[in-house]
């Protein structure tokens, strides 16, 4: 019995200082002060949006693997489902420009979509504003 009070303190502290380290990252991540947020538009050729939209799906499964990702978004547009934007969050601008950009996966995508997209995508890139 008095070794229980000290085992469920121990337990309960460790487990705080883990949860705190954890939310601290996650702030820090979700604040987005640092990250670059990217939107990718697609334009899917007629016909063809659900060969791009699952493309694109499988795609994601493997962004989601990489370093310095933080989070991404597919939205199709609700009066032209040929219109796909992606919203992605990065913790690194120079990792998503150069590592991210010669992924084997996103460079056989880019291959792949000759035959589900009209053209390459427009893709801009978005910092937090700081005020």
């Amino acid at each position: 019995m008095k070794l229980i009070l000290p085992a469920i303190l121990l337990t309960a502290a460790i487990t705080f200082l883990f949860t705190s380290c954890e939310k601290e990252k996650t702030a820090s991540v979700e604040d987005g002060k640092n990250n670059l947020f990217v939107l990718v538009k697609y334009k899917a050729q007629p016909g063809k949006h659900d060969e791009a939209l699952s493309a694109l799906n499988s795609l994601i499964l493997e962004v989601k693997k990489e370093p310095n990702f933080v989070n991404i978004k597919m939205f199709v547009d609700p009066f032209d489902q040929t219109n796909i934007l992606l919203y992605e969050q990065w913790t690194d601008e120079a990792y998503y420009k150069g590592e991210h950009m010669n992924t084997q996966h996103l460079q056989k995508f880019m291959g792949d979509a000759r035959e589900f997209l009209a053209g390459p995508p427009d893709i801009s890139s978005w910092k937090l504003n700081q005020d």
